[in-house]
């Protein structure tokens, strides 16, 4: 059984400070929230710079994660942090193929394939995101746009190494601007991606790969997303920023599965 996980993802927000005060604060509501853990995950991810200290506070029920590793595994590359590095420090996870990363740092599907496969060979968890622009939607291409992204990343993996990824489905045109797919768009492309996986790998594989979405999810619009059979959770955003609308999304997550 495919594990449900609400992951939280703190972009650049918070100092130090704020983002130790932001992980206590999680960390004691999860404790007193008594859920099957082998089911149900938690993840948070904050800036590199908070990763050592947030570690020594942080929930035992709640992994770590970084938001992106280098493309190379050492060398002369200033303010690059390495894959290792971010292993070194206590993260077991590591998001990879934002879109901003893909919009704003220019990173490409082969780019991509390198930093997954350092994130792999380091033993941290990848959550790969996919997912299509505004106008990749209203040319109806989405299903093509995720098919290029799995194929050319994901699919160049071999069977061991993919049943250890977590894929992260954004609609890109959701991302900050407050609107959310409908749970029956959500819900379309997940069972669309399990479909394509299960292609390649079979159905077992696929039944087991966990599919989380990405975009504007809050728990105003959780119920309706949780609910899909497809859907397994959340990438959350601003969200994840408040602790009791966190853990809110994890407990409804729990309730609705």
């Amino acid at each position: 059984m495919r594990k449900k996980i609400i992951a939280g993802n703190w972009k650049m927000n918070t100092d130090l400070n704020s983002g130790l005060e932001l992980a206590k604060n999680v960390s004691q509501k999860v404790d007193e929230f008594a859920f099957n853990s082998d089911e149900f995950g938690m993840i948070v991810s904050p800036p590199f710079t908070h990763i050592h200290a947030i570690g020594n506070v942080l929930s035992s029920k709640i992994g770590l994660s970084s938001q992106n590793v280098a493309e190379w595994s050492n060398g002369a590359y200033t303010g690059e942090i390495s894959a290792q590095m971010v292993k070194s420090i206590g993260a077991n996870y590591a998001i990879l193929g934002h879109s901003e990363r893909r919009s704003y740092f220019g990173e490409d599907n082969q780019v991509l394939f390198t930093k997954l496969k350092l994130t792999l060979e380091n033993n941290l968890t990848p959550i790969f995101c996919i997912g299509e622009v505004l106008e990749e939607r209203e040319e109806n291409k989405q299903f093509d746009v995720v098919k290029s992204q799995i194929d050319e990343v994901l699919f160049k993996l071999d069977v061991v190494d993919f049943k250890k990824v977590i894929i992260a489905y954004e609609p890109v045109w959701a991302i900050g601007t407050g609107k959310t797919a409908s749970p029956e768009q959500a819900q379309e492309i997940h069972a669309y991606i399990r479909k394509i996986v299960a292609d390649k790998f079979g159905a077992n594989v696929a039944d087991n790969t966990t599919v989380l979405y990405g975009g504007s999810c809050k728990p105003s619009n959780a119920d309706g997303l949780f609910s899909q059979p497809d859907i397994d959770g959340g990438l959350i955003g601003g969200a994840a920023l408040n602790a009791d609308d966190f853990v809110q999304l994890l407990k409804q997550l729990v309730a609705n599965k």
